[in-house]
């Protein structure tokens, strides 16, 4: 087939999909070596060595104090009902490879790579539905022979397999959902049949994780997403993970449980009393249209204190930013924020409504915790950060330079994703088929309109550990030692505390010190009458990435009548520079980009930034938090690489460059009593 009429099946198969949107985007080790060999009979026959007590011992030795390591724990596969119609074949297995740096093919048929492996991973298919659409697909399996399987019959067909067959795909997809529902509810199929397709599947998922787990070189999670929504289409999707294997539930709890996310707690705790321990972690609050951080639980009543204990209990990690954009905070919330507009998707997840911003993003969520707090109330929102990809191709799109986004064949090209102008034959076949809302004129040519280009190639996760290992890294979760970065893998520490030298970093024993006399991201500082904490934070460069422009500490706090308050200090500047003590900011550093070719400044910026610092305005009587954030200096956006690549000129209505950054888990501070 030729491209222009590979582009053409395209269009149309994207114009389908449209209907479909309005489903939402729901939901063992080696063995030890012994000794071997055939002995003589002689010997055989005769006691040469006495019996001693020695061992072998493969067990990982811990590095001295914490290091960092980078994962994504949010990733799907072929088993994901959405993934699977967007032509994704990837196994969790393959998910798993690619994470240690093996090459997998993208739905579109070209190649994927990390430009650096990942030190865990964590496959987590939508529960609802688990594994139903490839068992439709596959004409061998009973399943596929029932009525309502036969419209997703023959997909795993390799000739059924590529973009011509989308837009069938997409419309059989759209009947086949309802229709199964509808089948299980008036008992034409038995629920234990899909609960049956469900196990397995999850069987296997869990059984990737234990034979790629490699304790002190890769770790695994088994997971799930458990895809809920309010009904505004507000985004209510969590990732469930679990910190071992050798104990699982055999069906994931999700939405066919419940929609309501508070019995998911009551289901996990209900598991942490068998001595099965998990976490779940909210994402893409951006979307959720002000549901995720709500001041009143799912029937509504004001938020008390069993539901704040079970919630910050179940929930410790919220999700910042992935592929869907960034969730920090919007710029009608931090308006003396001159970053806060970092990768908005503005919508709610799989439509194009917008999504109220208050509720929905975190530092404004943070702020609500201590307004209830204030209240009595036991704060739900004290949680740490992480970042993830969200991928539904089995591999995290994290390099804006080499950006596959998120959905397989829907945005497997340039034209697709809305960051070039359509082609001579997609334009024909947008001109005949589209709907006029699908398309949008900039600058006098007809770009793709959808959510996808405010998509973002983000992000990673991560953690403070003693070594690679299940068990270090969800005790890192677990206490909240976590960051997320925006792609990049850039360390980024932060203490707090009232003892802490200059020479903090310069040691494993300083940093012993430091975690001895103070807190880390993600702890509880109790304040002190007459003395400020001193605030320790350093951040080191991605050596593929571009050099640090500025370090940052963001504080919010509640006063003493109640008001919650902002404010972004810069701490440490690149090149030299001194902060402003009027303005608390950095000067600019030079640092451009040059969009022709989208070389940028290479004698700008500064390799790592760290700085002791004391907040200026701090009330030892007053509530607050802060966190750190870490700029990089400015760099091509994906889609001007997008643009570069096809020889047009970028988008106007886009960002060309953006800066890449980390943001660390809060430090939270308490008043002195």
């Amino acid at each position: 087939m030729s491209k222009g009429n590979r582009c053409v099946a395209t269009i149309v198969a994207l114009l389908s999909s449209v209907w479909l949107g309005c489903f939402g985007d729901d939901e063992a080790a080696d063995p030890e070596d012994g000794p071997g060999g055939d002995l003589m009979g002689a010997l055989s026959r005769s006691a040469i060595f006495e019996a001693d007590d020695e061992l072998l011992d493969r067990r990982v030795e811990k590095a001295a104090g914490r290091m960092a390591y980078f994962g994504d724990l949010h990733v799907h596969t072929t088993y994901s009902f959405d993934a699977y119609v967007f032509g994704t074949r990837a196994t969790p297995s393959d998910a798993y490879r690619y994470a240690k740096g093996e090459t997998i093919l993208h739905p579109g048929g070209f190649e994927m790579t990390l430009r650096q492996p990942l030190d865990f991973y964590a496959v987590t298919d939508h529960a609802m539905f688990l594994g139903v659409a490839p068992a439709a697909g596959d004409t061998s399996t009973a399943f596929s022979q029932l009525e309502v399987a036969r419209e997703l019959n023959d997909m795993n067909d390799p000739d059924n397999y590529g973009i011509t067959s989308l837009g069938a795909r997409l419309r059989s997809f759209g009947s086949f959902l309802p229709a199964l529902a509808t089948a299980i509810d008036s008992g034409e199929v038995e629920r234990e049949t899909v609960l049956d397709i469900t196990r397995t599947a999850w069987a296997d998922i869990v059984d990737a994780a234990e034979q790629h787990n490699d304790p002190g070189r890769f770790t695994t999670f088994a997971g799930y997403e458990y895809t809920t929504s309010s009904d505004d289409r507000g985004n209510l999707h969590r990732n469930v993970i679990f910190r071992g294997t050798d104990r699982l539930p055999a069906v994931p709890f999700s939405r066919f449980h419940s929609r309501n996310p508070e019995d998911l707690w009551a289901w996990m705790d209900g598991l942490r009393e068998q001595g099965i321990e998990s976490l779940a972690i909210p994402h893409n609050s951006n979307g959720s249209n002000g549901q995720m951080f709500k001041l009143v639980d799912w029937a509504g009543d004001p938020i008390d204190d069993d539901y704040a204990v079970q919630r910050i209990r179940n929930e410790p990690l919220v999700e910042i930013t992935q592929v869907k954009g960034t969730s920090e905070t919007h710029p009608s919330l931090s308006t003396r924020d001159e970053w806060a507009g970092f990768e908005i998707t503005p919508y709610r997840v799989a439509t194009m409504l917008e999504s109220e911003p208050a509720g929905s993003y975190v530092r404004d969520a943070l702020r609500r915790g201590l307004t209830l707090e204030r209240q009595g109330v036991t704060n739900p929102y004290a949680f740490g950060i992480v970042g993830a990809s969200d991928t539904h191709t089995g591999a995290i799109s994290d390099d804006e330079s080499n950006f596959f986004s998120k959905v397989g064949l829907l945005d497997a090209y340039a034209e697709l994703r809305g960051s070039v102008p359509l082609g001579f034959w997609t334009g024909i076949a947008a001109w005949l088929f589209a709907p006029p809302e699908m398309l949008k004129e900039i600058d006098g040519k007809d770009y793709i309109e959808s959510a996808t280009p405010t998509y973002g190639a983000s992000g990673v996760t991560g953690v403070w550990a003693e070594e690679n290992t299940r068990d270090a890294i969800y005790e890192a979760f677990r206490r909240k030692e976590t960051f997320a970065t925006s792609g990049p893998r850039i360390p980024l520490r932060f203490f707090a505390g009232y003892g802490l030298n200059r020479d903090l970093l310069a040691s494993a024993e300083s940093l012993s010190r430091a975690y001895e006399g103070g807190v880390a991201m993600g702890g509880d500082l109790d304040a002190q009458r007459g003395v400020s904490p001193v605030f320790a934070v350093w951040a080191l460069a991605d050596t593929l990435s571009a050099p640090l422009q500025r370090l940052q500490i963001i504080k919010g706090w509640i006063d003493l009548n109640g008001e919650t308050h902002e404010r972004v200090y810069d701490v440490a500047c690149s090149d030299g520079g001194t902060v402003d003590p009027a303005t608390h900011r950095c000067p600019d550093n030079g640092a451009v980009v040059n969009l022709d070719d989208c070389s940028w400044s290479r004698d700008k910026g500064d390799t790592q930034l760290n700085t002791l610092w004391r907040d200026p305005d701090f009330d030892a009587r007053e509530r607050a938090f802060y966190y750190a954030r870490v700029l990089e200096n400015p760099t091509c956006r994906w889609s001007t690489w997008d643009a570069l690549r096809a020889e047009v000129e970028p988008r106007s209505d886009l960002p060309k460059t953006i800066q890449e950054r980390a943001w660390s888990s809060p430090i939270q501070l308490h008043p002195a009593s």
